[in-house]
Parts: structure tokens; sequence; C-alpha cells
């Protein structure tokens, strides 16, 4: 097959993706695909763009300048202001053509425009085939609010939470303290707080808006982390996530050692059960299609809270979906081509 793999972007998730995509992409040519590395915002503006099947059999390496992850967020701005054409388009030059070339685009992106249904509806309208679910399920479930939302309505059990108001950081937290504070529409935990004092309370909320216009506040639960994969309607194995310091935050993801992950996770089987029941009407009170992740907090009583599906999880080398495939004996490239696989059936 033709696959372009698409990363980069514009989300504070930017680097991620690179790793993510990186690593796709060599998977995908160690089982005999013709694959392109791209990043979605900066394009392609080489000699040949203009002969866009050619660049799927060209001699090079185009995951060769990607760096690993940092535990600094990028600098938007400065990505921004380095672009080498001055188009207001998310899409580089050539993205489009490029992707309309291809069988497939496997979508690495993470967070922001790639990850909140935007880009899936462009790649609709394109008639351009893409991993993973949809534009309207990428929407709801990269709009924490909304994913509240759809979950309260459907009576799947969720933290109680409150969207934060004009003047909130000057009351007293709705759900005592410790609570959690985050932007509705960030990924990787970035823009995600934890106050323990009412002084830290006031100031996470601003640091919050920093991420966006809209915050939720919502109660603590006290317990153990989880998160399930759901493939093609189908869960997998439980990871549990126990940080060595703090909690789940960007660093403890993406930085080697950071975090103990148990996959699967030491849990009886009627708490395993439990989680992946919930993970897979998750996934379908969201009208996702293809895969995604749910991730989950378990009290002290055994109660299992949904947090929060992510679309397009993460694909590096410290990522939890690719765990999940290991635990059933899908090795990583396997696992590429499953999610190529599952996700062509939205086609047919």
């Amino acid at each position: 097959m033709k696959i372009v793999v698409l990363a980069g972007g514009t989300s504070t998730e930017r680097d991620v993706s690179f790793v993510s995509g990186s690593m796709v992409y060599k998977a995908l040519k160690k089982l005999g695909h013709d694959v392109i590395l791209i990043d979605v915002f900066y394009g392609y503006s080489g000699l040949d763009a203009n002969d866009v099947n050619s660049l799927f059999t060209v001699d090079r390496d185009w995951a060769a300048d990607i760096k690993a992850i940092t535990d600094a967020d990028p600098d938007i701005e400065a990505i921004k202001a380095q672009r080498p054409c001055s188009s207001d388009s998310y899409f580089g030059p050539h993205v489009i053509e490029i992707c309309q070339a291809a069988d497939i685009t496997f979508l690495a992106l993470h967070g922001g425009d790639g990850e909140n249904g935007k880009v899936q509806a462009a790649l609709d309208l394109f008639g351009v085939k893409y991993t993973g679910t949809g534009y309207i399920s990428s929407a709801l479930a990269m709009d924490k609010y909304y994913t509240k939302v759809m979950l309260d309505a459907k009576k799947l059990p969720t933290p109680e939470w409150k969207e934060a108001e004009k003047g909130d950081e000057e009351k007293p937290s709705p759900f005592g303290l410790p609570c959690v504070i985050k932007t509705e529409a960030g990924g990787s935990s970035v823009g995600v707080y934890i106050p323990k004092t009412e002084e830290e309370y006031k100031k996470n909320l601003v640091q919050a808006y920093k991420y966006g216009t809209d915050v939720l506040i919502e109660r603590y639960i006290k317990g153990r982390e989880f998160t399930c994969a759901v493939i093609d309607g189908k869960p997998y194995p439980i990871v549990e996530i126990a940080p060595k310091q703090g909690f789940y935050d960007y660093k403890n993801k993406y930085q080697a050692g950071s975090t103990v992950e148990t996959c699967p996770a030491e849990i009886s089987a009627e708490a395993t059960e439990k989680i992946q029941k919930i993970a897979v009407d998750v996934y379908n009170a969201l009208g996702m299609e293809s895969y995604a992740r749910m991730d989950f907090m378990m009290d002290e009583n055994g109660n299992a809270y949904c947090l929060e599906a992510n679309t397009l999880p993460g694909m590096t080398p410290t990522s939890l979906v690719p765990q999940e495939a290991a635990a059933v004996g899908i090795d990583f490239p396997n696992l590429c081509q499953l999610l190529i696989d599952v996700s062509m059936k939205k086609y047919k």
C-alpha cells in the first residue's frame, strides 16, 4: 500500500506526534509498504513535490530528523513563525495532494486540530481515507465538556464536574481539595492540575486558561489509574499506570522510567470486566469507529470512573495501546497494520 503518515501540527503535543509518527513510519516500512512521513503544518516543498506518486518510492529516510520528546511544551508561536510559507492554512504545501495519492493516511496527530475532528472533516471532503474515527466522534471526545455531557446522558460513571465560570478563582473549590482542573480541549495532560491548597487552586485556574477559553473543575478520585483500548469494538487488556512521583502528567507520560505500567493490570477478573465494559460503552456512546483508548480512575471501593476518551492514542516507545496489543501477542508493526485494516472498514 501507499501510505502517508501525518504528524506534527500546531498543538502542544506536536513533539509527541512526531515520535508516534516516526515509529509508525518505520513499522509500516518494515511491513513492506511504500510510506511517507510529513509534517501536516510544514508540508513538503521539495523539487519533486509536483510528482507526488514518485515520493512513495524515493530512497529517503523520512524519519531521520525526528528527536526524542523533552519535558518542555513546544513553543507553538515560534513554530508558526518558522513556517516556510506565509499561508494561514493548517495544511502545509502539497499535503492534500500527497494524501490523495495514497491508499490511506495514518493519522499520528495528537491534540488540537489534528484530533478535534477538523482534520478528519477536511480529509472527508477531499476524499482521503484515514485511520481512526470520524469527525463527529473526534470532536465529541476532544472536548471534555461534551464528553462529560454524553457520559452523563448515558449514565456512564465519570467524576462529578462543573464548567469553570468567571470569578471561580475567588471562590472555594466546589469539590473540596484536592480537586482536578483541566482545560476542555487539551491532551497528554497538558493544562491539567491537581491543586492541594486554596492558593494552588486559584493559581491553577488562571494557568489552565492559557491553554483555552474553557476549563473544567472535577472531583478528585483517590485510587488507582487504568487505561483500556477498544479496537474495532473489542476491549483489550487493561494497563495500570503508577507514576513514581506526582500524577500522570506530560513528563510522566513521555519520559522513560517516570511511570510504572503494568499490563495486564493486576486486578480481579470482576474489576477487569467492569472497566472493559465501561470502555466499550464509552466508545459506543461517543459514536466511535476503528479504535480509541479510554482512561479511568478506580477508587478505594472499587468504583471505576471514566476520565476521558482518546481518539488518536499515542504510538511512542512508552505508549499504552502498543503495550495492550503486545499482551495479546500483537507486535508493533502488526498493530499498525491492524489499525489500518479496521479503519478501512469505514469505507466499505
